[in-house]
């Protein structure tokens, strides 16, 4: 199919950018208008007239990265604030939207960027928005000690339930081994039980001034909408609040390791389960986009080497799974396998190294690839079915602004996935996988 440049005109806006590249071979497009208003606020609207629905996004700049040790789980902390009333709708946001329709109600924390979104009926759109501006600009007012005391200790047990799941540890000592002392990945999300403690009323508003202004913001209106009037609705709820300071990026620090470290924790577990981790170039690089696919080509699915040797053929484990983490400075390539029970942990790793070492070596089969590619092509078709939700297509527009900068990055995901080759996927997976690996193992308490 060829793809449709669309431009958008140009009105009362600061900036505005026209989306107008080309996916090859992807039969999906996400045309959009994007606009800067004057205090800083991106607006990015994407007309949907599907059904009479319409979802509202807006994506903070700031997560767990932009913290510091000492005060970690700020980002986390204030995903939890913002639901608990503002200045101007002193109540329950939940309740508050229920009543005018909305569904998909959430916000989610992450290293990178927190954010907030719904999906309502089109006549609720002002609504929706006026609401998000009055936690945005009018947060603080409402955000009492007791508040706070009531949603840290939210957040406390929320961190104590995670603590206590299967496996949960791992992924902290993956985080804090894995990474340069100090490096911005290097403490979890959620954040650690005495830096939640010691956060002050003063510490969060704070927090709140410096990264919650609406130059630090993406809003993204996906659904059935006028694009013109969507900006005019967001220009009257948004427009009058102060842009909030600057502020500054963390530039890229991928902290390639040299050499292989081990690690032997246990939990309480059925089983083993082994992890291999490498740290690789962040989301918006060629080398991201193949690693990825190097992913599926060993666990992608039930044919894919990891899966078919490991499951399958010899019965060495239950699962395996492998995935590249990319995110805004750094990234990880991951593969993990769940242990059959009276299986040495030893001839798991001898098998997934044997075949990463194939994979260095030879690269990938063509129909391997095509395999991965249709999965591909596929999941990111059925994700912009939907206007809202995980992966449709107001969150592909979200991540990738506040990401990259540009909206439309998906489209170069998409052209250099679809376009990778053997000798591509091979080169780049012998830079990134040939050395440096933290290698962990959780097992059964004896």
């Amino acid at each position: 199919m060829r793809w449709v440049a669309v431009c958008w005109t140009m009105l009362c806006a600061v900036a505005v950018v026209s989306d107008a590249h080309a996916a090859k071979g992807v039969g999906v497009d996400i045309p959009y208008h994007s606009t800067v208003l004057e205090n800083g606020l991106t607006v990015i609207v994407h007309e949907d007239h599907k059904a009479p629905i319409v979802a509202v996004n807006v994506w903070y700049h700031v997560g767990s990265k932009d913290e510091r040790p000492g005060r970690t789980g700020f980002a986390h902390l204030f995903e939890h604030l913002m639901f608990n009333g503002s200045e101007h709708f002193n109540d329950d946001w939940f309740k508050a939207m229920e009543r005018v329709g909305a569904t998909g109600m959430n916000g989610t924390t992450g290293q990178d960027r927190t954010n907030y979104f719904q999906e309502v009926p089109r006549d609720a759109l002002a609504f929706a928005l006026w609401m998000e501006s009055d936690r945005m600009g009018h947060l603080l007012g409402a955000l009492t000690q007791e508040r706070l005391d009531e949603q840290r200790g939210v957040v406390l047990n929320e961190k104590r339930q995670g603590d206590n799941q299967p496996y949960r540890i791992a992924w902290r000592l993956i985080t804090q081994n894995t990474w340069p002392a100090g490096h911005p990945y290097s403490w979890e999300v959620i954040g650690s039980e005495e830096d939640l403690k010691a956060a002050t009323l003063e510490d969060t508003h704070a927090w709140f001034k410096e990264f919650y202004g609406p130059a630090n913001a993406v809003l993204v209106i996906a659904g059935d909408v006028d694009t013109h009037e969507a900006v005019e609705l967001a220009r009257r709820a948004f427009g009058d609040i102060p842009p909030g300071p600057p502020v500054q990026r963390h530039k890229a620090y991928v902290a390639k390791r040299s050499g292989t470290q081990r690690m032997t924790a246990q939990d309480r577990v059925p089983q083993a389960r082994l992890h291999k981790v490498w740290n690789i170039p962040p989301y918006g690089t060629t080398e991201g986009n193949l690693l990825s696919v190097a992913a599926g080509v060993l666990a992608e699915g039930k044919t894919s080497r990891l899966y078919r040797r490991l499951v399958h053929d010899e019965q060495l484990a239950t699962d395996v799974n492998a995935w590249a983490s990319l995110n805004e400075i750094a990234g990880q390539f991951m593969i993990i396998a769940t242990v059959r029970s009276g299986v040495p942990v030893d001839a798991v790793e001898q098998a997934i190294d044997e075949e990463v070492a194939r994979l260095l070596k030879e690269g990938p089969e063509e129909d391997e690839l095509q395999r991965v590619k249709a999965g591909f092509e596929a999941d990111f078709v059925r994700g912009c079915e939907r206007v809202g939700g995980f992966g449709g297509k107001s969150d592909v527009l979200a991540r990738n602004a506040v990401l990259t900068g540009d909206p439309a990055y998906y489209k170069t995901v998409l052209r250099e996935t679809l376009d990778a080759t053997p000798t591509a996927v091979r080169d780049t997976a012998r830079a990134w996988l040939s050395d440096g690996a933290f290698v962990l193992t959780v097992e059964p308490f004896p």
